[in-house]
């Protein structure tokens, strides 16, 4: 089975996300946490193996540690399925109405696109993912700008030169990412370069850069730097990040929002002015005609 043709079940997600949080994992140890036979956690872990999401060695499985290429877009869409709805909330909870924003590849950004679509009014979105302008084009109070570009057909991410110029025209008030990987050294990593310019322009053409990413993206590897913690001004996620992370959000200044939880007095304090500037909602700065 290829890996793209895989989609987990929740109870393989869930296994697979207990070995990526301790990068390996025992068939005994799998099985009494799941409280499954051993039969059930060989099949399962052989399954997973077999997409490339897992690999095996002798009574366990480890994570695979590529660096070169992300896993498939259907496999994403359910892999951490709740703390992605979770966290999407906490983030069309904080965007103003009448506000700008770029919205990047991603299925948490599309997570995202769909609770704004609930929660919020009169946006301005420029994206360069076809998932997001379908969304959100439902909306008649939003105006939708789609990127010009190189359609990627395995998630409908638009990308290529053409893209990045596109984006560099604008200036909004909050760029909304995604990322593949926070890595200990503070740098934020993807996987596709050709995506990677296309984010990067977002980042320096928005007034804050929001992260969205969920727990299972620290520590993990990926082969291209996007750029650094100390770029972003606020972290939405569904977990406290462990160590070293949580020191380095610190160190950086960055807003840390939990979702489903008050932020820590630190995140308060370090995120105050950035928070405001984006409270003063506004529309996009277009290019001229």
């Amino acid at each position: 089975m290829s890996p793209k043709a895989m989609v987990p079940n929740p109870r393989q997600a869930a296994l697979l996300e207990a070995v990526r949080a301790h990068g390996s994992a025992s068939v005994d140890e799998l099985a009494q946490r799941f409280n499954v036979t051993l039969q059930t956690v060989r099949r399962d872990v052989g399954l997973l193996a077999d997409a490339g999401l897992l690999v095996r060695f002798h009574g366990g499985v480890r994570t695979p540690g590529s660096t070169t290429e992300n896993i498939g877009y259907l496999q994403r869409q359910r892999l951490n399925h709740v703390a992605k709805q979770r966290i999407a909330e906490a983030v069309a909870e904080r965007v103003p109405d009448e506000c700008s924003l770029f919205v990047n590849i991603g299925t948490t950004t599309e997570a995202v696109a769909e609770a704004l679509m609930r929660r919020r009014r009169r946006l301005r979105v420029i994206t360069n993912n076809l998932n997001v302008a379908a969304i959100l084009s439902d909306k008649p109070d939003f105006e939708v700008i789609v990127a010009g570009g190189m359609v990627r057909s395995r998630d409908r991410g638009i990308i290529g030169e053409a893209t990045v110029d596109f984006i560099r025209q604008f200036r909004v008030d909050i760029g909304l990412i995604g990322i593949s990987a926070i890595e200990v050294d503070g740098t934020l990593r993807d996987f596709d370069y050709r995506e990677v310019k296309v984010a990067r322009a977002i980042v320096e053409s928005s007034r804050q850069v929001w992260l969205a990413a969920d727990h299972s993206k620290f520590n993990r590897p990926a082969m291209v730097q996007l750029a650094r913690l100390s770029e972003i001004d606020a972290l939405f996620t569904d977990q406290a990040p462990p160590a070293p992370f949580d020191a380095l959000l610190g160190e950086a200044g960055v807003e840390l929002v939990v979702a489903g939880e008050a932020p820590p007095p630190r995140a308060a304090a370090t995120g105050e002015a950035r928070t405001a500037r984006a409270g003063a909602a506004g529309r996009a700065a277009l290019p001229p005609r």
